[in-house]
């Protein structure tokens, strides 16, 4: 099984990497205004709690060095993937709230306490949600070795062979999980669900002919469906995007009422004080401004709609209760 890991460092080489990155921060510290903490000049680990290769992984990276210049600091980004997102979570959870710990998340959080019996954190009363920073669109990829090119021919096969087909995602409870199960639902037909602990590990494997088809976000599966190793079936929002004009939506293949979103905000421990969260929320709003930024989160298919704190908290609240009744819905089971 994966294990978690930090990337790009290595083990026998972290500690020298962390001193060089404070040694970095120290340097810039020097030139910073009066007024401003050397606090603020520490590292800043931002936790994923997604394996590397994931959308959220790909978003990470593309805003990394803008973020860290906008606050001042050296930015690690520390991938803790496992158990859909609970890893990396429980860490956050337990961290000192003064905002230099921090995780990039996705819908996963708040699906969570719907599809697991307990967890070791309250969601959302556990963090302090900054911004939900914008969408990404998500796709339907099947290996080619299956003669389906598109919807109608998947639910064909679907329907020739019930219970047959695999299907994955990065773990039970995530956003992948519950995308391919609406569709199952909406269709009424069944695959098998094996979970990963990261999308990187599953994608290798649908590359490679283990798994038949999954649900993944567009930035993790556009290289494959370029170089032909993966094909796509649909993307699962309302219009199409962009990035991927040739690739039809499910609601014009038929499938009308098969929309799903994917967002990603960011969010740090319970109790992170308010001048803390402002100082990170217009930091965020540097970094989504910065052409670089912009130019990659375009490519990558995002869609940056950079919300307030306040209304992160409220939307917080309300995605865990809508994504329960979409959960009974599709009658999601821990296997």
């Amino acid at each position: 099984p994966e294990t978690p890991m930090t990337t790009p460092l290595t083990p026998p080489t972290r500690r020298r990497c962390l001193q060089s990155l404070l040694a970095m921060a120290a340097t810039a510290a020097a030139g910073l205004p009066a007024g401003v903490r050397a606090a603020d000049s520490a590292v800043t680990r931002l936790v994923l709690p997604h394996a590397v290769g994931s959308g959220v992984d790909a978003i990470a990276r593309a805003m990394q060095g803008a973020l860290g210049k906008a606050l001042g600091t050296a930015m690690m980004v520390d991938n803790q993937p496992g158990a859909g997102g609970i890893v990396g979570l429980q860490q956050l959870a337990r961290a000192t709230p003064d905002g230099h710990t921090l995780s990039l998340v996705s819908n996963n959080v708040v699906i969570l306490p719907s599809v697991y019996k307990s967890l070791p954190f309250q969601m959302p009363g556990d963090f302090t949600p900054v911004a939900v920073c914008g969408t990404t669109p998500m796709v339907l990829v099947m290996h080619p070795r299956w003669q389906v090119t598109d919807a109608p021919g998947l639910l064909a096969l679907l329907k020739a062979k019930p219970g047959e087909l695999t299907y994955r995602s990065g773990g039970n409870g995530t956003i992948l999980h519950l995308a391919a199960e609406l569709l199952l639902d909406e269709t009424g037909t069944r695959a098998r669900h094996i979970p990963y602990k990261g999308v990187g590990p599953m994608v290798t494997d649908l590359v490679g002919g283990q798994i038949d088809f999954a649900v993944v976000s567009l930035p993790s599966a556009q290289p494959h469906i370029r170089s032909g190793a993966l094909r796509a079936i649909g993307i699962t929002t309302p219009e199409r995007v962009p990035a991927a004009k040739d690739i039809p939506t499910f609601a014009e293949q038929g499938l009308t009422n098969y929309v799903v979103d994917a967002w990603f905000a960011l969010i740090g421990p319970k109790g992170l004080p308010a001048p803390v969260v402002q100082r990170l929320h217009a930091a965020l709003a540097t970094t989504f401004s910065q052409p670089e930024v912009k130019e990659m989160m375009d490519r990558q298919g995002n869609v940056i709609r950079l919300g307030t704190p306040e209304q992160a908290a409220a939307y917080f609240r309300s995605e865990v209760d809508r994504y329960a009744a979409i959960v009974r819905k599709a009658n999601v089971r821990l296997d």
